[in-house]
């Protein structure tokens, strides 16, 4: 039997009630491609399915699914079925799992979950959300570095296999206080009757039960750490977290930054499964604001009437300054963005910042302006005051735009909001009206106006 098989064959399978065969197909597939192809049937064919899968199986495939879809299968399956996948569920998995489960299913998995499991479920519950200690697992090697080798390597077999990581394993003493790493490799490197007290690594890097999450991605990132033990107040070992887990919370935090530099407010849920009442909501406050704040611009055209009246071609030029001011402002914003949230750019950079974004401002400038005083100059001859008044407000919007680009992200995380914020939308408001006063009180100024 072919071991791959496309999703339209697994589709049929399922239509035509071949259970059997379907079961022995998605044994040998990876749990995720399982979980994903359960997803493409209907809810009553998938909790058929899932029924039929080996308990262990089923644990994974479960910890793959949607909150929705796992709640429709919690629904559906028995009490003994529950108890099952709770207590093949990795800890962190589990408690992901209750997070998003409404309080009634939180009390019947809760129920049907051992004390051990419970007890260590309610532990996790208590970190604060997005800290560390909300991430991490219990499923970890823990070994006592009074341990040969040989000592060592036999706990691994009895234990190592319900661990989420064998790789690495963390020393500690009677009191769990962790004392040194030794890594698998470091132990088929040494003897069997080497303690692992002369061997193991005191040089241990840790996490801190309540450090922010995004501090601890930082750090595999910049470390490529496989993973990373998590110590309580007193430096006793708790847990760890694995670079799975660092995955879920870098696409979390990238999919609410780009939300927000949408001017949305984030949704945990995916696009499809959203309603449109939540869509609506998430979108409709940001986009007060912006309209609100663009009366301002408006407010600068009314002030500015008898000019262009006087005047009518300066209007024409408004959407070009407006547009170039609002892009060239984002191209700075995201830049400084992104280099804070992968920690290249710290706010003591900020002068640093201003310099550089001050001359690239003037070079773009000058090849903007330059391109359309020419092309100014062609279109409308014998206006060549109109056409430096227009090239000479561009340049300094430019400037402008890119300086409140870089400065303004650093601004927000100065005061503890987040950068995000200000992204394309706000910066453009903020340009826009930036602009449109420099432009016409230039016009004013060299016009004669």
């Amino acid at each position: 039997m072919q071991k791959v098989l496309n999703m339209e064959k697994l589709i049929e399978l399922a239509e035509a009630k071949k259970f059997r065969i379907l079961k022995e197909i998605l044994s040998i597939m990876n749990e995720a491609d399982t979980a994903a192809f359960l997803q493409e049937l209907t809810k009553e064919q998938m909790t058929l399915i899932f029924r039929t899968l080996p308990k262990e199986l089923a644990a994974e495939v479960f910890a793959n699914l949607e909150p929705d879809e796992q709640e429709h299968i919690i629904n559906q399956i028995t009490d003994r079925e529950l108890s099952n996948i709770i207590e093949e569920l990795y800890v962190d998995d589990a408690v992901d799992l209750l997070e998003e489960l409404p309080a009634a299913l939180v009390k019947r998995v809760l129920k049907n979950a051992s004390p051990d499991t419970r007890s260590l479920i309610n532990q996790f519950l208590n970190y604060p959300e997005n800290s560390a200690g909300s991430i991490m697992t219990a499923e970890y090697v823990g070994l006592r570095k009074t341990m040969t080798v040989e000592q060592a390597f036999d706990y691994i077999r009895h234990h190592g296999m319900d661990k989420e990581t064998i790789y690495t394993c963390y020393v500690m003493d009677s009191k769990r206080i962790l004392e040194g790493v030794v890594t698998v490799r470091t132990l088929l490197m040494n003897p069997y009757e080497a303690l692992l007290g002369d061997i193991m690594d005191t040089n241990v890097m840790k996490a801190v039960t309540s450090e922010d999450r995004e501090a601890v991605a930082e750090r595999f990132l910049k470390y490529d750490l496989l993973s990373l033990p998590v110590v309580d107040s007193e430096n006793r070992l708790v847990g760890i977290i694995t670079v799975d887990d660092i995955v879920d919370v870098l696409e979390e935090e990238a999919t609410e930054d780009f939300e927000k530099m949408a001017a949305m407010y984030p949704s945990e849920k995916p696009y499809l499964k959203t309603g449109v009442f939540a869509l609506a909501k998430n979108r409709i406050v940001w986009l007060l604001i912006l309209m609100v704040s663009s009366m301002i611009t408006g407010g600068i055209l009314a002030k500015y009437e008898e000019a262009f009246a006087v005047l009518p071609l300066l209007v024409t030029f408004i959407p070009m300054l407006m547009d170039t001011g609002g892009n060239a402002g984002s191209q700075s914003s995201t830049l400084i963005i992104r280099g804070m949230a992968v920690n290249e750019i710290q706010l003591s950079d900020v002068l640093y910042v201003l310099w550089k974004e001050l001359r690239v401002g003037v070079l773009v400038g000058l090849a903007l302006g330059a391109v359309n005083f020419i092309q100014l100059s062609v279109r409308y001859p014998g206006q060549e005051m109109v056409c430096f008044t227009v090239v000479a407000s561009l340049l300094i919007t430019i400037v402008i735009a890119k300086i409140m680009g870089g400065l303004l992200p650093m601004a927000a995380k100065s005061l503890k909001l987040d950068p995000a914020i200000m992204a394309a939308p706000l910066i453009t408001t903020i340009v826009d009206a930036a602009g449109l006063m420099i432009y016409f009180w230039l016009a004013v100024k060299l016009l004669h106006l």
